[in-house]
C-alpha cells in the first residue's frame, strides 16, 4: 500500500479509470460480436445496422485512449469489408 497522499490518491483515480474503460471495452467488443453474428445469419440489414454501432462504440474507445488508433482503424476496416462482401 502507498504511504504518501499523492500515491494513495493515484490508486483511487486508477481504479475508477479502470472501471470506466471496462465498460467502453466491453460495449466495443458486444458490438463487433453483433456484427459477426449478423453477417454469419446472412441478415444483411442488421449487419449494415449494427456495423454503425459498432463503429461508433470503436471511435469512442479510441477517443478514450481505451484502444490505439491501429486497433480502431484495423478493425473498423474489416468489419466494413465483411459487411459490403454480403452483396
Amino acid at each position: 500500500m502507498p504511504n504518501m497522499k499523492n500515491a494513495k490518491k493515484k490508486v483511487i483515480v486508477d481504479a475508477k479509470k479502470k472501471v470506466d474503460n471496462n465498460v467502453f471495452k466491453a460495449s466495443m467488443r458486444t458490438a463487433i460480436k453483433n456484427v459477426e453474428k449478423a453477417i454469419m445469419n446472412k441478415d444483411q440489414a442488421a449487419a449494415k445496422e449494427n456495423l454503425a454501432i459498432a463503429i461508433k462504440r470503436i471511435d469512442k474507445a479510441k477517443s478514450k485512449g481505451v484502444v490505439t488508433p491501429n486497433f480502431a482503424s484495423r478493425n473498423k476496416s474489416r468489419l466494413t469489408k465483411k459487411v459490403n462482401e454480403m452483396k
